[in-house]
């Protein structure tokens, strides 16, 4: 027996969820539901509002979806990692592939980061959180990251708690190995930073090697594009000194 179940469809809701709760279905949801996977009333889905857990609930309405009626917890709340994902903003759908793939990674907080060579200065939160969403209904996750209005890296690293140790990756960093450079990283808090695909500007990596307590990260020999290297840093970083141990 599996430990998920992976076949019955997920929600988020933002109602409180216990035994016997109704919950309605707002409109996008119901669509979801009755239109795209084509269930009826009476049919079961998983709810979680990333703050009571897991639950099984049944399908209500007359003809269409139109409310759950909330059963049984499958599963107790987890806790939630304290994992930031600070990023510079890419445009429209890669920016979908980061944010998602930043939710399977375990990320708790999720933080454009306005860089010198950046692509991107406007970014649209709402349809990050509904990107997060969709990353955690899908794969089973029961928290959901904060979403982060986009900050200057300079201001972010004004205000920076040096208690969380920051890795960024830097493809000019002295220890080739990226495992042994994430070694020196004690048990903390953890940030990772992805800079834009044009680089760090020279000022802006002296501002980040001035900082306590940080780590420069390479990814190997090949350049690799922002969302990719955002995923090779999130699996490095969750592998060696994360909760992957």
């Amino acid at each position: 027996m599996t430990r998920y179940d992976f076949r019955s469809p997920r929600l988020y809701v933002e109602a409180t969820l216990e035994a016997g709760a109704t919950v309605t279905l707002q409109r996008a949801q119901a669509h979801y539901l009755g239109t795209v996977l084509r269930l009826q009333p009476g049919e079961r889905v998983l709810v979680f509002n990333a703050r009571d857990g897991e639950w099984s609930a049944t399908i209500a309405g007359q003809r269409r979806p139109a409310a759950l009626l909330v059963g049984t917890r499958t599963r107790e709340q987890t806790a939630p990692s304290d994992l930031h994902y600070l990023f510079a903003p890419l445009k429209a759908a890669r920016l979908d592939y980061m944010t998602q793939k930043g939710v399977e990674m375990g990320a708790s907080l999720l933080q454009p980061v306005l860089t010198r060579h950046g692509q991107v200065a406007r970014v649209n939160l709402e349809r990050m959180r509904a990107n997060a969403v969709e990353a955690a209904e899908q794969c089973g996750i029961l928290s959901l990251p904060a979403v982060a209005e986009p900050v200057a890296l300079d201001r972010l690293l004004a205000k920076r708690d040096a208690g969380r140790w920051l890795v960024f990756c830097d493809e000019d960093a002295a220890v080739a190995n990226p495992v042994a450079a994430l070694r020196v990283v004690p048990p903390s808090p953890l940030a990772v930073l992805i800079g834009p695909e044009g680089g760090f500007a020279d000022d802006e990596r002296a501002a980040l090697l001035r900082q306590p307590n940080v780590v420069r990260l390479s990814l190997g020999p090949r350049i690799l594009r922002a969302d990719t290297a955002a995923v090779a840093a999130l699996a490095l970083v969750q592998a060696v000194i994360g909760d992957w141990r």
